[in-house]
């Protein structure tokens, strides 16, 4: 006789397993380019609590399906709705239209969430290196349709002034993104604008924050820094520390896997506290 846990866990993979991957689905046209994303359904009703991905690769490299894969797993067997995209890359296309895409990703995961099981109030946009770049900022800006229910970039440039300072270079991203080649007044002004800190206000949605103390392309100090300028305002910014850690999760898997598990733990709370809330409210 199977036992009610053993019954459990074997209903938990049945229902994992039977999630559906669709992919390649275009979610803007611009111009000539078509974005497109992947979409991962679990098997049951919902609506479901959402992710949307975003990859890293230095503003330059990376697809929907690379850097970011290590949370495609714990994400499907946790029963969320996700999407991964793909976004313009530099030096082709310049600042702001890799933000401009996340944001349009956005909308249309809410245009079309019914379809995806997706929850619209429930969603939390999580990215790495250049795509924590991008979640926070689109995240301290969202308005209306691009607002999200909670945040999670992973190993971020947050602050790109203090990135450029640190490093002491503006470096090949930072010159691919902004066609910028001196560190001057018209660059700190150009930094600066493009940075999450800029546009810190009261009332943000929570942040997770994660990074290892040994990232050399990105520094530990961006997430301390931005965790506690938020908190000062009275925002929730939590921050998972990877001891040791250097930049990219594929280098924690064997060390600190357990990040993994505190993500989706996050999640789950954060995100379903806004569903018991709203189940009080008397809200479906």
């Amino acid at each position: 006789m199977k036992t009610p846990l053993l019954l459990a866990c074997l209903l938990f993979t049945q229902s994992a397993a039977l999630a559906e991957l669709k992919t390649d689905i275009e979610f803007a046209k611009v111009g000539d380019i078509s974005l497109t994303l992947d979409a991962n359904i679990p098997d049951g009703k919902g609506p479901f609590a959402t992710v949307i991905l975003v990859h890293g690769g230095g503003f330059i490299n990376g697809t929907k399906t690379s850097y970011i894969k290590p949370l495609f797993e714990p994400l499907t067997k946790a029963n969320f709705t996700w999407f991964t995209i793909n976004y313009r890359l530099a030096p082709k296309h310049r600042w702001p239209a890799c933000a401009d895409d996340v944001e349009r990703a956005i909308r249309w995961v809410k245009a079309h969430a019914t379809e995806y099981k997706a929850d619209p109030e429930r969603i939390a946009i999580v990215g790495e290196s250049a795509g924590g770049h991008l979640v926070s900022y689109v995240g301290v800006r969202g308005k209306d349709d691009t607002s999200v229910a909670a945040v999670v970039p992973i190993y971020a440039p947050h602050d790109l002034e203090f990135q450029v300072t640190s490093r002491n270079t503006l470096g090949r991203s930072m010159t691919a993104l902004f066609g910028l080649t001196d560190l001057n007044d018209k660059t700190w002004k150009t930094l600066r604008s493009a940075s999450a800190n800029t546009y810190f206000s009261k009332g943000l949605p929570p942040f997770l924050l994660i990074h290892g103390t040994k990232d050399a392309a990105v520094p530990y100090e961006q997430s301390v820094k931005f965790q506690k300028q938020t908190q000062a305002l009275g925002n929730t910014c939590d921050l998972i520390t990877i001891p040791d850690g250097a930049h990219g999760m594929g280098s924690w898997e064997k060390a600190h896997p357990e990040y993994k598990d505190q993500l989706i733990d996050w999640l789950r709370k954060t995100l379903g506290e806004i569903s018991r809330v709203r189940t009080r409210d008397g809200s479906p």
